[in-house]
């Protein structure tokens, strides 16, 4: 299937609504974080979060929240309460640098109760057909992966013969794909979650961790605890050839402005 048919596929199918985690201080990619939040450094003149809002404008999604904290005041001015034809929603984090991504999750918890839709991190630049492969799958909870190679680091999952996501496992590397191990692959950070699976698993699970105390998680380990322990069935979409790249450190956001300088579908894979 070309991806022009792809596209006449998904046209009517996208949620929506989506989920942005902008709350972060980007510490990792100072000193261009001292005066605005990661979300806002650009990739050849788009900064990573437009980049995120025309690809969901794109796709057909109607009302964003985006989880605001360090440095809120300028994502609020760079965004607005419209974008395009998005609609923008901002919450709060009154405590972003002492909490984890999960903590954001938790905090927009009330638009996740309202119906089906796309979650993103706010470090990842990536292209448009990302998210009409999520749309495509035909399971209801969905997750973009890689294969996870030699220039990679981070969390890394393992699938079940069925394609769904059976195990993740946090802080790998190049290393961990020597010999003869399972086969790894990497989170893009870009999911499609449905509101039967949010209202049942997953914010109730959210209350019951953040009831706890446990505040400092991050997105990846609260996927981790729900797809080993509660039960979630989560999708694996793979993504190979699109391009995309994960946000943390100078170095990174010199690949990306190279991957997404060049001819589209010429691109590298992300890291974390």
């Amino acid at each position: 299937m070309s991806i022009d048919d792809k596209r006449r596929q998904t046209a009517s199918s996208a949620p929506a609504k989506a989920i942005i985690l902008a709350a972060g201080v980007g510490s990792r990619l100072q000193p261009l974080t001292d005066l605005r939040p990661k979300p806002l450094v650009e990739v050849n003149g788009t900064s990573i979060l437009h980049n995120a809002l025309r690809n969901l404008e794109a796709v057909g999604v109607k009302e964003v929240t985006i989880v605001v904290g360090y440095r809120k005041d300028a994502i609020q001015y760079a965004c607005g309460r419209r974008f395009g034809a998005l609609e923008i929603n901002y919450v709060e984090s009154p405590i972003f640098d002492r909490t984890g991504s999960a903590y954001s999750v938790w905090l927009a918890r009330e638009a996740l109760l309202s119906g089906d839709c796309f979650l993103l991190e706010g470090d990842v630049f990536f292209e448009e057909d990302a998210l009409r492969y999520l749309m495509i799958s035909q399971a209801p909870d969905v997750a973009a992966i890689v294969p996870f190679d030699e220039s990679m680091e981070g969390s890394a999952v393992l699938l079940s013969d069925c394609g769904f996501i059976s195990e993740f496992r946090m802080k790998q590397t190049g290393e961990n794909l020597v010999g003869n191990g399972p086969t790894l692959f990497k989170t893009m950070n870009l999911l499609r979650l449905s509101a039967p699976t949010l209202k049942a698993t997953i914010v109730p699970t959210l209350d019951e961790i953040i009831g706890s105390g446990v505040t400092q998680a991050y997105t990846e380990e609260l996927l981790s605890y729900l797809v080993e322990l509660r039960g979630l069935q989560l999708a694996a979409v793979r993504c190979d050839g699109l391009r995309w790249y994960e946000i943390d450190t100078t170095d990174d956001l010199q690949v990306a402005e190279r991957i997404f300088g060049r001819a589209k579908g010429r691109g590298l894979p992300g890291r974390r």
